[in-house]
């Protein structure tokens, strides 16, 4: 293969927040699209502009603030009335694209669509060429690509770009092929499709059988020269091919592929975290790349291994993804420049009114803790995450439990306008009284479906890092908190996920 680019499409904030329980407010929408800029994506895909008004508006935003420094690309069914609404949504932006999908296999046609070939094609033309009017970057979407006759496959995509498509995406969107099996579409297309050289082949896969970066790096040995992924392989089912992973899969086999992306790779594991932050999604200790795990050597024959020379048991270095590990850097006598500075060595920038938030929760938190660990830092600012309205904050609260006695807890909550609102529960330990004491509180009955707490860092002292998924009349919501107390950790995180039914009027 030569020695070329390829296009990095970012679907995180489409695909990747349709997993269950991912959802994002606009706010941390945005928050996610400027790192995705810094990390250096081609495309970011900001959503789904047709589907609700709080995705039409997440997409106008993101277009019109980051739409100078990066393509902004919005999805949309050959429908007209979605290619006009992502449209309105995209307008703004200098560098915009319009995404439009049409499902084509067999399966799909008969049980969802009820179209026959004849019109498929004859949509997927009319509907590329409205897009088209508007906007001269545009991508179709043969929806099931993988699971589709060849033949109608070749058919579909050649008329599709004699309609004006720049680049034709392949997916395989049920994670159903293989790498040898993708391969063989992409080599098709590429031989049997006449006008294949005036597109893009752009390729999306799921990860229903574990292949999903696997198949898109053979669509690239194939000639694909866009890949569309996710920060943590977020997306539907078992999710999408992961952004890190097949980004580093290129980098550190350059000598096979051939090729190169635009990704600043020492910003992948910052992004990684804020996603996982964001959505509550944890990453997994051994996920590849971004994991606690990634780079950790237990076996004593690798960590002497790795002491003699790094490169026995690590094909890339910790630093080439931004790695942050537990390093001690910084104490309570630390000064606001040297925090900065550790700050920003950690692929953090901060405008200066949350960086004194942060600075004085570090101070605070030094006065808890003897050793400062850069994952502690991180923690501080991912903490400022989430900025959802805050109709209910912690004034204090109280707690009481032990061996053969009734866990309670006093809560005293402030509302948005100040005033002290305080009530008292029963539980079975003192997190569940907790958790009742909250919703007694403010009135939100809500399910636990899952809790985890962890530590940061190491020691006695660690900061806990609590998080929370719980139900709210039939939605899912995530909450996220760390303390030096996990019970701190865990009133707050239970919080912030009530806030957010609040704030999306659930009471």
């Amino acid at each position: 293969m030569s020695n070329d680019t390829v296009k990095i499409f970012d679907t995180t904030l489409r695909d990747g927040e349709q997993s269950p329980g991912c959802s994002m407010t606009t706010s941390e929408k945005l928050k996610v699209a400027k790192e995705l800029v810094a990390l250096g994506v081609d495309i970011i895909e900001a959503g789904f502009p047709i589907a609700s008004p709080g995705d039409f508006d997440a997409v106008r935003k993101i277009a019109n603030q980051f739409g100078d420094q990066t393509t902004i690309c919005g999805l949309a069914r050959c429908r007209k009335e979605d290619i006009d609404r992502a449209w309105e949504a995209l307008k703004e932006a200098k560098n915009s694209r319009i995404h439009v999908f049409l499902a084509t296999s067999s399966i799909h046609r008969e049980h969802k669509l009820k179209m026959s070939k004849e019109q498929i094609i004859e949509t997927a033309v009319e509907m590329v060429k409205r897009a088209r009017d508007y906007c001269p970057d545009i991508e179709f979407s043969p929806e099931d690509a993988a699971r589709t006759e060849k033949d109608f496959l070749c058919e579909v995509v050649e008329r599709a770009i004699e309609a004006g498509a720049s680049t034709v995406n392949i997916p395989d969107t049920v994670g159903y092929a293989t790498p040898a099996h993708f391969h063989d579409v992409i080599t098709t297309l590429k031989k049997n499709v006449s006008n294949i050289d005036q597109a893009i082949i752009s390729t999306h896969c799921h990860n229903d059988l574990g292949l999903a970066v696997a198949n898109s790096l053979a669509a690239v040995e194939a000639g694909a020269r866009q890949i569309e992924c996710t920060i943590n392989g977020l997306g539907e089912r078992a999710g999408n091919c992961a952004l890190e992973e097949v980004v580093m899969a290129l980098k550190t086999r350059a000598d096979y592929y051939g090729v190169n992306t635009n990704i600043n790779t020492k910003r992948l594991y910052p992004i990684s975290h804020l996603v996982s932050t964001v959505t509550g999604m944890a990453v997994q200790r051994n996920k590849a790349i971004v994991g606690k795990n990634a780079f950790a050597h237990e076996a004593g024959i690798h960590q002497h291994g790795v002491l003699q020379e790094r490169t026995t048991y690590e094909i890339m270095s910790p630093e080439d993804v931004g790695y942050v590990g537990t390093n001690l850097v910084l104490g309570k006598h630390s000064g606001r420049h040297a925090f900065r500075d550790r700050v920003q060595s950690l692929g953090h920038t901060l405008d200066d009114a949350t960086f004194e938030r942060i600075f004085n929760e570090f101070i605070t938190l030094a006065d808890k803790k003897k050793e400062i660990y850069d994952s502690d830092i991180v923690a501080l600012i991912e903490n400022q995450v989430s900025d959802t309205p805050e109709k209910w904050s912690i004034a204090r609260f109280h707690t009481s439990a032990g061996t053969g006695t009734i866990a309670t807890a006093t809560i005293e909550l402030a509302d948005e306008d100040g005033k002290i609102h305080c009530d008292a529960a029963t539980g079975d330990g003192p997190v569940d009284a907790v958790f009742r004491a909250l919703e007694r509180i403010t009135g939100i009955s809500a399910v636990l479906e899952q809790y985890h707490v962890g530590s940061v860092s190491s020691g006695k002292d660690a900061q806990g890092e609590v998080r929370v998924e719980v139900r709210i009349n039939g939605e899912m919501f995530t909450g996220r908190s760390v303390s030096t107390d996990i019970i701190e950790s865990s009133a707050k995180a239970y919080l912030q996920a009530i806030n957010k039914a609040v704030g999306r009027g659930e009471n």
